[in-house]
Formats: C-alpha cells, structure tokens, sequence
C-alpha cells in the first residue's frame, strides 16, 4: 500500500512558485497563477501551454477560470478578466489599495478580498466596483457567496437576502456575513481566537464552516448569526475544507487529515502519513487527494482512511490539486504543473458535486507567515 506514482507530465514553464490552480467547469482547460506575475492557459487534452496571461505588474496570489473567461488578482493591487481563447486582457479593476488574496465569480457577479481590509463586488463587463463591504479590523482573506435562490424567502428575510450573502473571513479572528444588495453587514460571526484561514459554505442548510489559526473548525447558522458546533481535535492552524456529502474534511498543520460528521462535528477518521503541514484537499470519486508541505501529494481510500498511493517529484509545498478524468494535477511552490496518471485507485461512487469550497489559503507568502 502507499506505492509511488510517476508523473505524465511535467510543465515547469513559470519562473516562480504557483499558487493557484482552477479548473474551468467544461473540464477542457486548466489554470495557473505564479509568482513571476503571469497566468497561463493549459488544455487538459494534451498538458500543453495554450496561452500565456501577461500583464500584472506583481505577483498572481490567486486565479478563477470560467468555460469563456479567466480571472486572476495580484498583489499589484488589481483583478483582470482574460479572454479564455486568445490570451487577451478584457478588463482591469481597480480600486483595492492593497495585496488581492482571493477572487470568486458567481451570480454573474465578480467578489475579491484584500488586505485593505476590505471585500468589493464588481461589475463583470464594466470593471467597476458595485459595492465595498468595509468592517473588518484586518486583511480579509476567504470568500463564499449564497445566491438568493438558495436562501429563504420567509418575509422576514426575503428583502435583507434579495441580492444573496457573501461571507469574508478575515485574520482579526472574525468571520461576516454581508448582504450583497445593500452592502450591510448582516453578521458577524465571532468564537475564533485566531486567523480565520479557510471558509466552506454549505447552502442548502445556510451554514458557513470556518476553519482557523486557533486549530478549530466552527459551524455557523449565516442567516442568525448563531454558532452551531465546534470540531476541536486539530493540533495545529486549520490550513483548507472540503464539505463532500455531509462530510467535511479538513487539513491542519499539525501534519493530519481529519473526516467529520458535519452535521455532529463527531472526527469519525484521520489520514496520517504527512510529514509536513497539509495544503491541499481534493475529493474524487472516493478517493481523498491532498497535498503537503513535504512536497509530496498522496491519494487515500476516503472510507478507510488507507493511503493508496504516493507521488512525488515536486521540491517545495503543493499549493493546489485539481482532479480530472483519470488525471491529477498538481500545482507547487517549486514552479511545476505536474500531471500524474490516477486509474487503478479504488474508491465508492461519486457522490453529488460538493459545495463549492475555499479550500487554499490566501497565498504562498501570506501561508508562510502562518508557520504553515
């Protein structure tokens, strides 16, 4: 158990780390974010390069990809929209005044967050800021968005919903919930004692699960404020979250994987094998993928905890994973893309798609002054 994987591919094409990967929702392109302070496109077909995003005057600390546009923000202070096919810039925006960790498209809307502290949402074609959501007392870090179809429309909070929430999650300890329509904020979601590092958002129940420094995990109801349950058997910060099917999986710099019951935040496993802080979590098709300080990524059965298969051949952190078809991607601060070949990894059936999460911290720098 636990044999090695070798690589497909190797794409080492950037001249610094990466520190994000997106996949697009057709599954036909992937990605990539550096820290020489460009973006580039590959086809998922063959692992080659298919065009080059220049333009940022600083380093990329995160990227978004969509089937017909790519998204990236810098530590220059701004976010651009690319065009998918030829490689073009469409549009810049400006206004963050500081470091942008972290983008998120939806509800045809684009949402960022900064170190200025704030959170902004942004008109997809215009490139003008729509609204900013000013409150926090620090850096703010991870995003995620409930649309308004997913929220209720009892009277009493139909209108406050009417644009959907945005939940931030910021280094002063405190996670909040703003209503995107009128910029106010609905919640503040305080009970951490350290960095809120990592968010995932389970819609359909209006929970948030915030994942922190003080090596807790908290459950929150996004719509009361009210904090619901407390996971506490980490050692160490709260690094990234996977929610698969009610189960919420979590990577913590005390080297483990933890599987919860998320509606109990009973631990019912923990993935061991780690020799540094975990930086990574992909589920897929029953196997757990995740990624490590060590350099190495491992593949574990997700029911029995049993490590299936590891692979190395990166030199730093893996900063991200992505899973598709039969290929892992995996994404390090070393400068490679790597594509490694998966099949044979038995697992149970996939189940629904998980909520869309936030699973990678702000960025390679800022993860780095965590000790992580």
């Amino acid at each position: 158990m636990g044999g090695g994987g070798s690589a497909l591919k190797v794409c080492a094409d950037h001249r610094g780390g990466i520190n994000w990967l997106s996949l697009s929702p057709d599954g036909q392109r992937l990605l990539t974010g550096s820290e020489d302070g460009t973006a580039r496109l590959w086809s998922t077909a063959d692992g080659q390069c298919c065009a080059l995003l220049q333009g940022h005057e600083s380093y990329v600390t995160f990227c978004q990809l969509e089937d017909e546009a790519a998204f990236t923000c810098s530590a220059d202070c701004t976010i651009r929209r690319w065009d998918v096919l030829t490689g073009q810039c469409l549009q810049v925006y400006r206004g963050h005044t500081s470091i942008v960790n972290r983008i998120l498209v939806a509800n045809n809307q684009l949402f960022s967050s900064s170190y200025d502290r704030t959170a902004r949402v942004w008109s997809l074609d215009k490139g003008q800021m729509s609204r900013e959501f000013r409150g926090h007392r620090n850096c703010v870090l991870p995003l995620a968005y409930s649309g308004p179809w997913d929220l209720p429309s009892a009277p009493c909070v139909e209108e406050a919903v009417a644009g959907g929430l945005l939940v931030t999650g910021s280094t002063d300890g405190t996670a909040k919930v703003w209503q995107v329509a009128s910029g106010c904020c609905h919640q503040t979601l305080r009970g951490h004692t350290g960095a809120v590092l990592c968010l995932v958002l389970d819609t359909p129940g209006h929970t948030a699960f915030t994942g922190s420094t003080d090596a807790t995990i908290r459950a929150w109801d996004i719509l009361s404020g009210e904090q619901l349950r407390v996971f506490r058997e980490h050692q160490g910060s709260i690094i990234c979250l996977e929610l698969v099917n009610r189960l919420m999986y979590s990577g913590s710099a005390d080297r483990t994987v933890k599987c919860w019951l998320a509606d109990t935040g009973e631990c019912v496993r923990t993935f061991t094998a780690h020799r540094r802080n975990v930086s990574a979590l992909k589920y897929h098709a029953g196997t757990l993928f995740t990624g490590s300080g060590d350099a190495c990524a491992r593949a574990f059965d997700a029911q029995s905890g049993e490590l299936r298969r590891v692979f190395r051949g990166h030199t730093f952190i893996i900063n991200c994973i992505q899973v598709h078809g039969q290929v892992l991607y995996t994404a390090s601060h070393d400068g490679a893309l790597r594509l490694w070949d998966v099949r044979g990894l038995r697992g149970a059936p996939r189940p629904p798609p998980p909520t869309r999460s936030l699973s990678r911290l702000f960025s390679n720098k800022s993860q780095l002054l965590f000790g992580a």
